[in-house]
Protein backbone atom coordinates (compact mmCIF):
# COMPACT_ATOMS: atom_id res chain seq x y z
CA UNK A 1 0.00 0.00 0.00
CA UNK A 2 1.07 3.79 -0.18
CA UNK A 3 0.61 6.80 1.86
CA UNK A 4 0.22 10.16 -0.09
CA UNK A 5 1.91 13.09 1.67
CA UNK A 6 1.31 16.40 0.83
CA UNK A 7 3.23 19.27 2.71
CA UNK A 8 4.04 22.52 2.27
CA UNK A 9 6.94 22.38 0.57
CA UNK A 10 6.10 19.32 -2.05
CA UNK A 11 5.02 15.96 -1.81
CA UNK A 12 5.68 12.46 -0.80
CA UNK A 13 4.85 9.09 -1.86
CA UNK A 14 5.62 5.87 0.83
CA UNK A 15 5.20 2.26 -0.38
CA UNK A 16 4.33 0.13 2.41
CA UNK A 17 5.54 -3.51 3.12
CA UNK A 18 2.60 -5.66 3.59
CA UNK A 19 2.89 -5.54 7.47
CA UNK A 20 3.08 -1.74 7.26
CA UNK A 21 6.43 -1.25 9.20
CA UNK A 22 8.73 -0.94 6.10
CA UNK A 23 7.96 2.00 4.18
CA UNK A 24 10.13 3.42 1.15
CA UNK A 25 10.05 7.01 0.26
CA UNK A 26 9.41 8.43 -3.15
CA UNK A 27 10.32 12.10 -3.22
CA UNK A 28 9.85 15.27 -3.31
CA UNK A 29 7.27 15.90 -6.09
CA UNK A 30 7.16 19.11 -6.45
CA UNK A 31 9.81 20.51 -4.14
CA UNK A 32 9.08 24.12 -2.63
CA UNK A 33 5.78 24.18 -3.98
CA UNK A 34 2.68 24.20 -1.74
CA UNK A 35 0.94 20.64 -2.06
CA UNK A 36 -2.60 20.81 -0.49
CA UNK A 37 -3.87 17.45 -1.02
CA UNK A 38 -2.92 14.76 -3.14
CA UNK A 39 -4.96 11.74 -3.80
CA UNK A 40 -5.31 8.50 -5.78
CA UNK A 41 -8.38 7.81 -8.08
CA UNK A 42 -9.77 4.58 -6.59
CA UNK A 43 -11.60 3.39 -9.38
CA UNK A 44 -8.45 2.43 -11.22
CA UNK A 45 -5.89 2.36 -8.37
CA UNK A 46 -3.14 4.12 -10.00
CA UNK A 47 -4.30 7.61 -11.42
CA UNK A 48 -2.92 10.88 -9.28
CA UNK A 49 -4.32 14.00 -8.46
CA UNK A 50 -2.62 16.81 -6.96
CA UNK A 51 -4.02 20.22 -5.71
CA UNK A 52 -0.60 22.24 -5.96
CA UNK A 53 -0.30 26.68 -5.72
CA UNK A 54 3.21 26.61 -7.45
CA UNK A 55 4.87 29.68 -7.65
CA UNK A 56 4.62 30.60 -11.41
CA UNK A 57 1.62 28.52 -12.26
CA UNK A 58 -0.31 29.73 -9.25
CA UNK A 59 -3.46 27.44 -8.12
CA UNK A 60 -3.41 24.33 -9.89
CA UNK A 61 -4.21 20.65 -10.70
CA UNK A 62 -1.54 18.12 -11.59
CA UNK A 63 -2.40 14.93 -12.86
CA UNK A 64 0.02 11.58 -12.68
CA UNK A 65 -1.00 8.46 -14.33
CA UNK A 66 1.92 6.52 -13.77
CA UNK A 67 2.18 6.60 -9.93
CA UNK A 68 4.16 9.92 -9.69
CA UNK A 69 6.94 9.71 -12.39
CA UNK A 70 5.41 12.08 -14.37
CA UNK A 71 2.99 14.61 -13.75
CA UNK A 72 0.67 16.92 -16.37
CA UNK A 73 -0.81 20.31 -15.43
CA UNK A 74 -4.72 20.45 -15.69
CA UNK A 75 -5.70 22.72 -18.82
CA UNK A 76 -8.44 24.58 -16.85
CA UNK A 77 -8.02 24.76 -13.54
CA UNK A 78 -10.46 25.75 -10.99
CA UNK A 79 -11.64 29.22 -11.69
CA UNK A 80 -14.60 31.28 -10.73
CA UNK A 81 -16.27 32.82 -13.52
CA UNK A 82 -15.44 36.70 -14.79
CA UNK A 83 -17.17 39.24 -14.26
CA UNK A 84 -17.84 42.49 -15.27
CA UNK A 85 -15.07 45.07 -15.86
CA UNK A 86 -15.44 47.22 -12.29
CA UNK A 87 -16.86 44.56 -10.09
CA UNK A 88 -14.68 42.73 -7.49
CA UNK A 89 -14.55 38.71 -8.35
CA UNK A 90 -13.56 35.72 -6.89
CA UNK A 91 -10.33 34.30 -7.36
CA UNK A 92 -9.12 30.32 -6.27
CA UNK A 93 -6.35 30.72 -3.82
CA UNK A 94 -6.03 27.80 -3.61
CA UNK A 95 -7.47 24.04 -3.93
CA UNK A 96 -7.97 22.64 -0.55
CA UNK A 97 -9.67 18.88 -1.11
CA UNK A 98 -10.31 16.38 -4.05
CA UNK A 99 -12.62 14.47 -4.31
CA UNK A 100 -13.48 11.47 -6.82
CA UNK A 101 -17.22 10.25 -8.19
CA UNK A 102 -18.30 7.34 -7.68
CA UNK A 103 -17.83 3.98 -9.94
CA UNK A 104 -20.91 4.79 -12.17
CA UNK A 105 -19.02 8.10 -12.94
CA UNK A 106 -15.50 7.19 -14.55
CA UNK A 107 -13.62 10.61 -14.89
CA UNK A 108 -15.88 12.70 -12.76
CA UNK A 109 -13.68 14.20 -10.14
CA UNK A 110 -14.62 16.85 -7.35
CA UNK A 111 -12.99 19.90 -5.59
CA UNK A 112 -13.32 22.28 -2.94
CA UNK A 113 -10.94 25.46 -2.68
CA UNK A 114 -10.51 28.76 -0.89
CA UNK A 115 -12.16 31.12 -0.75
CA UNK A 116 -15.33 28.30 -0.66
CA UNK A 117 -15.93 26.99 -4.17
CA UNK A 118 -17.24 24.38 -5.28
CA UNK A 119 -16.02 22.71 -9.05
CA UNK A 120 -16.10 19.37 -10.83
CA UNK A 121 -14.61 17.57 -13.77
CA UNK A 122 -15.97 15.32 -16.34
CA UNK A 123 -12.58 14.33 -17.85
CA UNK A 124 -10.14 13.20 -15.15
CA UNK A 125 -9.29 16.26 -14.00
CA UNK A 126 -7.94 17.70 -16.97
CA UNK A 127 -10.80 20.60 -17.00
CA UNK A 128 -13.26 21.91 -14.30
CA UNK A 129 -16.13 24.09 -14.06
CA UNK A 130 -17.68 26.70 -11.77
CA UNK A 131 -20.64 24.60 -9.79
CA UNK A 132 -23.10 27.22 -10.05
CA UNK A 133 -25.79 25.76 -7.72
CA UNK A 134 -22.89 26.31 -4.87
CA UNK A 135 -20.91 29.09 -6.18
CA UNK A 136 -23.85 31.19 -7.70
CA UNK A 137 -25.97 30.37 -4.43
CA UNK A 138 -28.42 33.31 -3.71
CA UNK A 139 -27.38 32.75 0.05
CA UNK A 140 -23.75 31.87 -0.33
CA UNK A 141 -22.05 35.50 1.14
CA UNK A 142 -23.92 35.07 3.69
CA UNK A 143 -23.30 31.03 4.26
CA UNK A 144 -19.70 32.14 3.26
CA UNK A 145 -18.83 35.60 4.06
CA UNK A 146 -15.59 36.89 2.19
CA UNK A 147 -14.04 38.29 5.53
CA UNK A 148 -13.93 35.43 7.83
CA UNK A 149 -12.26 32.03 7.47
CA UNK A 150 -8.87 30.20 8.73
CA UNK A 151 -5.50 31.79 8.89
CA UNK A 152 -5.04 30.69 5.71
CA UNK A 153 -8.24 31.97 4.17
CA UNK A 154 -12.06 30.11 4.07
CA UNK A 155 -12.03 26.60 3.25
CA UNK A 156 -14.84 24.69 0.88
CA UNK A 157 -12.68 22.07 2.80
CA UNK A 158 -14.20 18.85 2.25
CA UNK A 159 -16.93 17.20 -0.12
CA UNK A 160 -18.56 13.81 0.64
CA UNK A 161 -20.49 11.92 -1.95
CA UNK A 162 -22.87 9.01 -0.65
CA UNK A 163 -21.86 5.59 -1.57
CA UNK A 164 -25.35 4.81 -2.23
CA UNK A 165 -26.69 7.84 -4.57
CA UNK A 166 -24.51 10.08 -6.19
CA UNK A 167 -26.83 12.62 -6.23
CA UNK A 168 -26.84 12.74 -2.60
CA UNK A 169 -23.87 15.00 -1.00
CA UNK A 170 -22.40 16.74 1.93
CA UNK A 171 -19.87 19.69 1.95
CA UNK A 172 -17.65 20.65 4.83
CA UNK A 173 -17.14 24.73 5.14
CA UNK A 174 -14.76 26.92 7.76
CA UNK A 175 -17.12 29.68 7.50
CA UNK A 176 -20.42 28.35 7.31
CA UNK A 177 -20.22 24.67 8.83
CA UNK A 178 -21.89 21.64 6.95
CA UNK A 179 -24.33 21.69 3.80
CA UNK A 180 -25.98 18.98 1.99
CA UNK A 181 -27.42 18.57 -1.25
CA UNK A 182 -29.81 15.99 -2.89
CA UNK A 183 -29.90 16.98 -6.73
CA UNK A 184 -25.95 16.98 -7.34
CA UNK A 185 -24.94 20.38 -5.84
CA UNK A 186 -28.10 21.85 -8.05
CA UNK A 187 -29.39 22.81 -4.81
CA UNK A 188 -27.82 23.16 -0.84
CA UNK A 189 -29.24 23.44 2.32
CA UNK A 190 -27.63 24.06 5.85
CA UNK A 191 -27.42 21.39 8.27
CA UNK A 192 -25.98 22.30 11.84
CA UNK A 193 -28.62 22.19 14.37
CA UNK A 194 -27.18 21.09 17.58
CA UNK A 195 -23.61 22.49 16.64
CA UNK A 196 -22.11 24.65 18.57
CA UNK A 197 -20.78 28.06 17.51
CA UNK A 198 -19.19 29.51 20.56
CA UNK A 199 -17.90 32.72 18.39
CA UNK A 200 -20.82 33.62 17.43
CA UNK A 201 -23.18 35.97 18.86
CA UNK A 202 -25.75 33.35 18.81
CA UNK A 203 -23.78 29.95 19.54
CA UNK A 204 -26.04 27.60 17.76
CA UNK A 205 -27.05 29.55 14.38
CA UNK A 206 -28.31 27.95 11.10
CA UNK A 207 -25.08 28.71 9.44
CA UNK A 208 -21.85 29.92 10.32
CA UNK A 209 -19.85 26.67 12.03
CA UNK A 210 -16.67 25.78 11.57
CA UNK A 211 -16.85 22.35 10.64
CA UNK A 212 -13.63 20.48 10.51
CA UNK A 213 -14.06 17.61 9.45
CA UNK A 214 -16.37 14.97 8.45
CA UNK A 215 -16.36 11.06 8.50
CA UNK A 216 -19.24 9.02 7.19
CA UNK A 217 -19.23 5.47 7.91
CA UNK A 218 -18.87 3.10 4.97
CA UNK A 219 -21.17 0.25 6.52
CA UNK A 220 -23.71 2.49 7.60
CA UNK A 221 -23.40 5.81 5.13
CA UNK A 222 -26.66 7.07 7.53
CA UNK A 223 -24.09 7.58 10.48
CA UNK A 224 -21.93 10.58 10.31
CA UNK A 225 -18.88 11.66 12.73
CA UNK A 226 -17.68 15.55 12.48
CA UNK A 227 -14.77 17.25 14.34
CA UNK A 228 -16.02 20.55 14.57
CA UNK A 229 -14.12 23.66 15.78
CA UNK A 230 -16.86 23.50 18.77
CA UNK A 231 -16.53 19.93 19.64
CA UNK A 232 -17.07 16.14 18.48
CA UNK A 233 -20.55 15.43 16.79
CA UNK A 234 -22.43 12.42 15.39
CA UNK A 235 -25.73 11.96 13.58
CA UNK A 236 -27.76 9.39 12.07
CA UNK A 237 -29.75 10.33 9.43
CA UNK A 238 -32.44 11.27 8.52
CA UNK A 239 -32.15 13.09 12.11
CA UNK A 240 -31.22 16.55 11.50
CA UNK A 241 -29.77 17.67 14.95
CA UNK A 242 -26.26 16.63 15.27
CA UNK A 243 -25.50 15.16 18.93
CA UNK A 244 -22.26 16.66 20.98
CA UNK A 245 -20.72 12.94 21.89
CA UNK A 246 -17.37 15.39 22.67
CA UNK A 247 -19.13 15.86 25.79
CA UNK A 248 -18.08 12.15 27.05
CA UNK A 249 -14.37 12.95 26.43
CA UNK A 250 -12.23 13.43 29.68
CA UNK A 251 -12.73 16.91 30.84
CA UNK A 252 -9.17 17.51 31.04
CA UNK A 253 -8.63 16.20 27.92
CA UNK A 254 -11.54 18.04 26.17
CA UNK A 255 -13.22 17.77 22.76
CA UNK A 256 -11.05 20.35 20.54
CA UNK A 257 -9.55 18.74 17.27
CA UNK A 258 -9.15 18.91 13.39
CA UNK A 259 -10.02 15.61 12.50
CA UNK A 260 -12.01 12.14 12.72
CA UNK A 261 -12.07 9.19 11.09
CA UNK A 262 -14.64 6.12 11.51
CA UNK A 263 -13.91 2.41 11.29
CA UNK A 264 -14.40 1.32 7.82
CA UNK A 265 -16.31 -2.13 8.98
CA UNK A 266 -17.96 -0.99 12.59
CA UNK A 267 -19.71 2.20 12.30
CA UNK A 268 -19.98 2.51 16.17
CA UNK A 269 -15.84 2.75 16.33
CA UNK A 270 -14.16 6.58 15.24
CA UNK A 271 -10.96 7.96 16.51
CA UNK A 272 -10.14 11.24 17.31
CA UNK A 273 -6.46 13.40 18.15
CA UNK A 274 -7.48 15.59 20.70
CA UNK A 275 -5.67 19.15 20.87
CA UNK A 276 -5.62 22.13 23.02
CA UNK A 277 -8.60 23.93 22.88
CA UNK A 278 -8.23 26.60 26.01
CA UNK A 279 -8.23 30.29 26.07
CA UNK A 280 -5.27 31.01 23.48
CA UNK A 281 -6.05 27.88 21.56
CA UNK A 282 -2.28 26.44 20.60
CA UNK A 283 -3.63 24.18 18.81
CA UNK A 284 -1.25 21.32 20.13
CA UNK A 285 -1.40 17.91 21.99
CA UNK A 286 -2.86 18.76 25.55
CA UNK A 287 -0.17 19.03 27.88
CA UNK A 288 2.48 18.12 25.30
CA UNK A 289 1.27 14.17 25.84
CA UNK A 290 0.03 13.35 22.34
CA UNK A 291 -2.80 10.69 22.23
CA UNK A 292 -5.60 9.37 20.10
CA UNK A 293 -8.51 8.19 21.67
CA UNK A 294 -10.98 5.55 20.36
CA UNK A 295 -14.58 5.47 21.06
CA UNK A 296 -16.56 2.02 20.23
CA UNK A 297 -19.42 2.51 20.93
CA UNK A 298 -20.35 5.73 18.77
CA UNK A 299 -19.27 8.17 21.10
CA UNK A 300 -20.86 7.33 24.28
CA UNK A 301 -17.45 6.77 26.03
CA UNK A 302 -13.69 7.21 24.66
CA UNK A 303 -10.56 5.68 25.78
CA UNK A 304 -6.85 7.29 25.30
CA UNK A 305 -4.46 5.03 22.72
CA UNK A 306 -0.96 6.37 23.12
CA UNK A 307 1.28 3.88 23.52
CA UNK A 308 4.79 4.78 21.34
CA UNK A 309 3.91 8.41 21.28
CA UNK A 310 6.51 10.71 23.44
CA UNK A 311 5.32 10.44 27.05
CA UNK A 312 6.25 14.28 27.50
CA UNK A 313 7.19 17.40 25.26
CA UNK A 314 5.43 16.07 22.42
CA UNK A 315 3.03 19.14 21.15
CA UNK A 316 2.02 17.93 17.95
CA UNK A 317 -0.74 18.86 15.67
CA UNK A 318 -2.50 17.21 13.27
CA UNK A 319 -4.15 19.31 10.48
CA UNK A 320 -7.22 18.52 9.14
CA UNK A 321 -5.93 16.29 6.51
CA UNK A 322 -3.24 14.81 8.22
CA UNK A 323 -5.31 12.05 9.95
CA UNK A 324 -6.14 8.95 7.90
CA UNK A 325 -7.41 5.93 7.97
CA UNK A 326 -6.95 2.62 5.91
CA UNK A 327 -9.31 -0.54 5.31
CA UNK A 328 -6.97 -3.01 5.87
CA UNK A 329 -7.49 -5.84 9.14
CA UNK A 330 -6.64 -4.23 11.32
CA UNK A 331 -6.85 -1.05 10.54
CA UNK A 332 -4.21 1.02 10.15
CA UNK A 333 -4.64 4.63 11.09
CA UNK A 334 -2.07 7.55 10.53
CA UNK A 335 -0.99 11.07 11.20
CA UNK A 336 1.02 13.78 9.90
CA UNK A 337 2.15 16.48 12.17
CA UNK A 338 3.30 19.73 11.16
CA UNK A 339 6.91 19.44 12.29
CA UNK A 340 7.12 17.02 9.63
CA UNK A 341 7.12 13.55 11.63
CA UNK A 342 4.44 10.68 9.97
CA UNK A 343 3.03 8.41 12.92
CA UNK A 344 1.22 5.11 12.54
CA UNK A 345 -0.35 1.81 13.96
CA UNK A 346 -1.07 -0.89 12.27
CA UNK A 347 -2.99 -2.90 15.35
CA UNK A 348 -6.26 0.04 15.39
CA UNK A 349 -4.38 2.27 17.57
CA UNK A 350 -3.07 0.30 20.40
CA UNK A 351 0.55 1.15 19.46
CA UNK A 352 2.37 4.09 17.23
CA UNK A 353 5.58 4.31 15.80
CA UNK A 354 7.27 7.27 13.92
CA UNK A 355 7.70 6.12 10.58
CA UNK A 356 9.43 9.52 8.83
CA UNK A 357 10.44 12.21 10.02
CA UNK A 358 11.93 15.93 8.72
CA UNK A 359 9.49 16.40 6.23
CA UNK A 360 7.80 19.82 6.15
CA UNK A 361 4.91 20.60 7.48
CA UNK A 362 2.44 18.19 6.79
CA UNK A 363 -1.23 19.17 5.22
CA UNK A 364 -2.82 15.83 4.42
CA UNK A 365 -1.78 12.13 4.66
CA UNK A 366 -4.29 9.88 2.38
CA UNK A 367 -3.63 5.91 2.79
CA UNK A 368 -3.92 4.69 -0.92
CA UNK A 369 -3.95 0.94 -2.46
CA UNK A 370 -5.87 -0.05 0.86
CA UNK A 371 -8.37 2.39 1.69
Amino acid sequence: MMLLVATRKGAWILHGDSARRTWRVDGPHLLGQVVNHLVMDPRDGRTLLMAAKTGHLGPTIFRSDDLGRTWKEAARPPAFPKVDDGTNGRAVSHTFWLEAGPASEPGVWWAGTSPPGLFCSEDGGATWESVSGWNDHPMYSKWVPADSGTPDGPLLNQIVIDPRDARHMYVATSTGGVFESSDRAASWAPLNKGVEANFMPDPYPEYGQDAHYLAQSRVRPDRIYQQNHCGIYRIDRPADVWERIGRNMPADIGDIGFSIVAHPRNADVAWVFPMDGTEVWPRTSPGGKPAVYRTRDAGASWERQDRGFPAEQGWFTVKRQAFAIDSLDPVGIYLGTTGGELWASSDEGESWHEIVRHLPEIYSVVPAGAA
